[in-house]
């Protein structure tokens, strides 16, 4: 969930300052038009680790916002009178009216975080927790508020440069003496804790944002983006629809994503390959071999632009692994059948037994993919689609299941070479259509739903490997050496 959080963003002080003024009177405009309207609350929730700078984040809100409107909250330890009453009844009290913003450090979120990242309360318990502030913002979102959640990220190593410098001023160096989690000491455990509750909290009425906090400007400018964006588009529905809401990622501040952060350049000379392909193949199949492994199952999922290379990645996976103990699965528009079952019903079918491999040429995925570029499903769909993901693969890696997911990326020139091969060789012009040519004209749609897809849905224990595949035979031994290397780590 954090991948593109760590992405370098190169956005100078210059930068800021000359797109800053045009935000804030964007801002204050949509500020005031809300109040105006008062037809819904805004409701701002800031979190993140260590060292990020959440109350600086804070600050910089109220630079452009109208404070009079605006209802700023931090909660440290219950007060006697809070301690009297249930748990969420101090957080009603500061809820903003219609036309009014609330801002919250933490909040709700924070007692049952610290909890669990100290070890005082047990997985069970944090759990039931997160289910309560689930129904919780559901029930807000139901009477019409606006849920902007962020949480903001950096490194390990940022974090512990930062916390350094402040360590080392006198007037700053007590921020870090009373960290209430531990500085970077329990950085892991910060992560894990952040990323279980953002998947089990992250819904299509209140979804996570993760800010990359690593450059100050970039994290402004992209809070301010988002909260206009998210303000304006509910201001500007109509009638009775469903309410709008808020963005599942960042608006776009510059072209970097974790997708043009992929280098594709990266080849392998055809000797070298053949060398490590072999390799790589006897290497998976002493894996699978294992005694260990009789007890587990393999699923590996294969998503990617058009003749990326999954079906000959997946070939050489499967080259020398007995046909007894796979499946690849690959999956059509839905059948009248499937149609008139959930959404992930087909996919459930498909799951291995233990000691199987179970392989995806295109999955579940494409329900925020091809579905929501195209529209062949509803906006509320699609959105609530990330966690419904989530949870199956958290079902599947509860039951012992190793999931294993690729997004194999080639750039346009490449996709375009392969294309007229196809239509150029006999035996491949099957794998050619006119639909092809056509998704090509959405190719950025494409790209940004892809990376909505990588930030919602890599979790520790189900993550996406993005595979550099404009060399085929890169590609391929990349995407062996991952599964072999997730295998050896689970085994």
């Amino acid at each position: 969930m954090f991948e593109s959080a760590e992405i370098e963003h190169d956005i100078d002080k210059t930068t800021f300052e000359e797109r800053l003024p045009q935000l804030r009177t964007d801002i204050l405009n949509a500020q005031f038009e809300l109040l105006e309207a008062k037809s819904f609350p805004v409701v701002l929730v800031f979190g993140g680790m260590e060292g990020t700078g959440v109350i600086d984040s804070l600050t910089n809100a109220y630079t452009v916002l109208d404070a009079r409107h605006v209802i700023a909250s931090a909660f440290d330890k219950p007060t006697q009178e809070e301690s009297e009453r249930p748990r969420m009844w101090r957080y009603w009290r500061e809820l903003p009216s219609r036309g009014e913003m609330g801002v919250y450090v933490g909040a709700w979120y924070s007692a049952p975080l610290t909890g669990r990242i100290l070890g005082k309360s047990r997985a069970a318990e944090f759990e039931q927790e997160l289910e309560n502030i689930k129904r919780f913002e559901s029930m807000l979102a139901a009477e019409g508020a606006l849920i902007v959640k962020f949480w903001l990220h950096i490194s390990k190593d940022e974090q512990k440069k930062r916390l350094g410098k402040l360590a080392k001023r006198a007037r700053t160096s007590w921020r870090v003496e009373e960290s209430p989690w531990g500085g970077s000491k329990r950085y892991k455990q910060v992560k894990l804790a952040a990323e279980h509750m953002m998947k089990v909290t992250g819904t299509d009425s209140a979804p996570w944002i993760t800010v990359n906090a690593a450059n100050r400007y970039y994290r402004g400018l992209s809070i301010a983006t988002t909260i206009l964006n998210a303000i304006n588009a509910r201001l500007a529905q109509t009638g009775h629809e469903a309410p709008v809401s808020a963005p599942v990622s960042i608006p776009a501040i510059n072209s970097q994503t974790v997708l043009t952060a992929l280098d594709l350049s990266r080849q392998l000379e055809k000797e070298d390959y053949k060398k490590q392909l072999a390799r790589q193949q006897d290497r998976l199949n002493q894996l699978l071999s294992k005694k260990k492994f009789k007890k587990r199952s393999l699923v590996l999922v294969f998503e990617g632009n058009d003749a990326a290379g999954k079906g000959g990645a997946i070939r050489r996976i499967i080259q020398y692994m007995d046909p007894r103990r796979y499946r690849v699965n690959q999956f059509a528009a839905p059948t009248d059948e499937e149609r008139g079952h959930p959404y992930l019903w087909r996919f459930w079918r498909r799951l291995p037994r233990q000691g199987d491999v179970a392989i995806f040429d295109r999955s579940w995925y494409g329900r925020v993919l091809v579905e929501r570029v195209e529209n062949f499903c509803s906006e509320a769909d699609w959105r609530r689609a990330y966690g419904e993901i989530n949870d199956f693969e958290s079902d599947m890696s509860d039951a012992g299941a190793i999931v294993i997911k690729f997004w194999l990326t080639i750039d346009k020139d490449e996709q375009e070479r392969r294309f007229k091969a196809r239509e150029e060789t006999g035996y491949k012009r099957y794998k050619i259509t006119d639909e092809d040519w056509r998704n090509r004209e959405k190719w950025d749609e494409y790209a940004s739903a892809v990376c909505d897809m990588v930030d919602l849905t890599s979790t520790s224990n189900a993550p996406w490997t993005l595979v550099e595949a404009n060399d085929k035979y890169h590609a391929r031994v990349k995407v062996l050496k991952t599964i072999c290397e997730r295998l050896e780590e689970s085994l």
